[in-house]
């Protein structure tokens, strides 16, 4: 099993640009929007699906703040609109965490691959209240992280 560490906290919200300017007035982020992620090879619940979603990121004390929202909700349901929608955690091999949390009953929500890295979101709702995102901590992906961080001290 691997050790789960938060790595960043994700609201699911109806409305990007409104959330993002909420956010910022308060003193979170700034936030970098990425808009209509393009991901490979989705699944939704076990079956072949699109999960075309949009995410703002930004720094919130030491933990980074994703504000994710799904535009195509209405076919199946991923994220929502309001809430805690997951937590994710950096694994050291994604296959091996991936396979432990649905051996401990979490369930995988959605699965996709953006750049060739895999990331799922597995159900811990009735654990923790909220989805676990797994991926592998690449370099790659520590760097996005650590420029997410770097703009909040710029």
């Amino acid at each position: 099993m691997f050790v789960f560490q938060p790595v960043q906290i994700a609201y699911a919200v109806g409305d990007l640009h409104a959330a993002v300017h909420h956010w910022e007035s308060r003193g979170v982020g700034p936030f970098v929007l990425r808009e209509h992620i393009e991901v490979d090879n989705a699944r939704v619940f076990g079956e072949p699906g699109v999960f075309d979603h949009s995410s703002a990121y930004g720094q919130w004390g030491e933990l980074m703040v994703e504000l994710i929202h799904q535009h195509n909700p209405g076919e199946v349901p991923v994220v929502g609109t309001s809430g805690v929608h997951h937590v994710a955690t950096f694994v050291d091999d994604f296959e091996e965490a991936h396979a432990a949390l649905i051996e401990a009953g979490h369930e995988e929500v959605m699965y996709a691959e953006a750049g060739g890295m895999p990331f799922a979101f597995m159900d811990a709702r009735k654990e923790m209240g909220h989805h676990l995102e797994i991926y592998e901590g690449t370099d790659r992906l520590r760097a996005f992280f650590a420029q997410i961080k770097a703009l909040k001290t710029a």
